[in-house]
Formats: C-alpha cells, sequence, structure tokens
C-alpha cells in the first residue's frame, strides 16, 4: 500500500541560512534521496534537508560537510541525535522522558518514537575525511492506520502523545536550529558538552561512570564499551519490511 501523504504545502519549513529544503511525496525515503543526491553532488548538497510529505512517519534527512576523518567525523551522528531530541522534547510534554537506546533509537516515555540513522561515502577510509555524511531521522507521527494502539505496545506517535495536528514543520525547524547549535559548540568547545548532552539522555546502570571517545564509542567505568560504528550499518528502530519504523 502507498505511504499516506499529506498536501506538500503543508511542509514548507523555514530553516536557518545554511540550510536549504527540499519536499518530496511518497514513496521517497528521505535517506536514501539524501544519499543519492550527495553522491552526486557531494560537499555541494551540504546543508540540503529533505523532507518526505508524510502522514504517518516525518521522515528526513540532512546532508554534511565534515572537516574531519571519518573515525571522529562519524560522532555527527551524536549530534544529530542529540538535535532530534531537542526539538522533540522542546514541543512535548516535559514531564515525559526522553531516552536513547544506544545508539540510535528514540524512545518517549518508555515506547519506541523513532530514531537516526547515517551514512558516509562507502570507500572512505577511517583516517580519511569524508566528502559528505548524512544523518537521518525518522519519528512516528501517527499509528491511525495500524489499528488498536494497545497491539503495538512498544512504540508510540507524537499524536498519541498530546503533540498538535501539524507538528512536522515545527519539529524539522525546531532539528535544523538545534543542529546548527550542536555543531557550532562542537566547533568552538570541542565535543565534550555535546557528549555530555547525548548521555543525558542515555540510561546507564546507577553508579557507573560513562563517557564517550574520540571515536564515538561509550565508555562505561573505563572498563566495557559500546562501539558506535557497527551498530550504525543496520538501525535497530527500522523495520526493514516497511522501511519505517517499528511498531
Amino acid at each position: 500500500m502507498p505511504a499516506p501523504s499529506i498536501e506538500d504545502t503543508t511542509f514548507a519549513p523555514v530553516l536557518p541560512p545554511a540550510f536549504c529544503a527540499r519536499v518530496l511525496p511518497p514513496p521517497a525515503d528521505a535517506f536514501t534521496e539524501a544519499v543519492r543526491l550527495a553522491r552526486c553532488d557531494g560537499s555541494e548538497a551540504a546543508g540540503t534537508l529533505i523532507v518526505v510529505a508524510r502522514a504517518d512517519v516525518l521522515d528526513f534527512a540532512v546532508v554534511l560537510a565534515p572537516e574531519e576523518p571519518l573515525v571522529s567525523a562519524r560522532r555527527a551522528f551524536l549530534a544529530g541525535m542529540v538535535a532530534l531530541a531537542d526539538a522533540v522534547g522542546a514541543h512535548g510534554p516535559p514531564e515525559m522522558p526522553l531516552t536513547f537506546r544506544w545508539p540510535d533509537t528514540l524512545v518517549f516515555d518508555g515506547a519506541r518514537l523513532g530514531g537516526g540513522r547515517f551514512a558516509a561515502p562507502d570507500a572512505c577510509a577511517e583516517d580519511a575525511v569524508p566528502e559528505w555524511l548524512v544523518f537521518s531521522g525518522m519519528l512516528i507521527l501517527s499509528k491511525a492506520a495500524a489499528g488498536d494502539p494497545g497491539l503495538t505496545p512498544d512504540s508510540t506517535a507524537l499524536d498519541e502523545e498530546g503533540f498538535p495536528a501539524g507538528i512536522a514543520v515545527p519539529l524539522v525547524e525546531s532539528f535544523a536550529r538545534n543542529l546548527i547549535r550542536a555543531f557550532d559548540g562542537w566547533a568552538e568547545a570541542g565535543f565534550g558538552d555535546l557528549a555530555g548532552r547525548y548521555l543525558a539522555h542515555l540510561p546507564v546502570p546507577q553508579g557507573v561512570a560513562a563517557r564517550i571517545d574520540a571515536g564515538g564509542d561509550v565508555i562505561l567505568n573505563d572498563v566495557e564499551r559500546w562501539p558506535l560504528a557497527p551498530l550504525l550499518a543496520e538501525p535497530a528502530w527500522r523495520d526493514p519490511e516497511t522501511g519505517t519504523v517499528r511498531l
């Protein structure tokens, strides 16, 4: 069945100057389109934010131009996750917990809401600066087509959680602003503050010290390592059959 769509005129985000929006109708996939564009145009595509006008999920992706080797530039994924969480948190009920399941799943009040996805050039060596990166985000807007929400208790939707109708555009705008702030802070003061903001959403055992190393891995008590790179190959939140968030 084709993905439900809404009028493209409802997707008219006002973005910071560093971005330009490209709105596509279903069945386009924002991640796939952003990667295709990046492979074609390279760093010239940086700042392009693709949004697919769907009624069931908020599907968007942005092309980035890194300035560090891939091994450390991969931390841009964590910056994207922080920007995504900040966008949702700014528009949602403040008392609801918003957490990450390492490394890519966004959880709202204990239920899966969506997550992030990452791509880099296939042939890029770890010690080489990639010509481009892609961060993609997807959130469930509505599960109306999935029937009784009680049948899918592991996931939630923005409309179920009290977010207003038409929230898609404000979320995209907020994500873009927060991503700019995240990268500006990283450039000016290093990754430490951004790492702390990511870790603030990551549940770890009580009494365990957590940090993020130069490669983006989480280190617990300087003993246990949660790797980042291998887990980005296949997003844990994504249903391969539908191409959207697991219900």
